[in-house]
């Protein structure tokens, strides 16, 4: 909201740029947003985040199919689900590919 503030009192992008201590590209990126709409605009959405590739009765169904635990599964040597581990299953099962870190950030 600091640079809304300082394009409000007229001050171009690259005086912007150097007070708020980010690039010249970015204060120009961050004026034409706020010329086209205003303060609102400019105010944050939040971290981004990737859309689920999962449909919600994929992820229910899977939450059941992950209770069977790894063993029956084909991990026998241990009793325990990995990351790795719930990617490969979900490719499998579902034809979906995730990342390990995408795997658990799954919820």
């Amino acid at each position: 909201m600091q640079a809304a503030e300082l394009f409000e009192q007229k001050i171009k992008p690259p005086e912007v740029a150097r007070r708020l201590r980010v690039s010249a590209k970015s204060a120009y990126q961050w004026h034409q947003v706020w010329r086209d709409g205003g303060v609102q605009a400019l105010a944050s959405r939040g971290p981004s985040r990737s859309r689920c590739r999962l449909s919600p009765w994929s992820l229910e169904k899977f939450a059941a199919h992950l209770e069977e635990g790894p063993a029956g599964h084909g991990w026998v040597e241990d009793h325990v689900w990995t990351a790795s581990r719930v990617a490969t299953r979900i490719s499998r099962k579902f034809h979906v590919t995730y990342s390990v870190s995408g795997a658990t950030r799954l919820g």
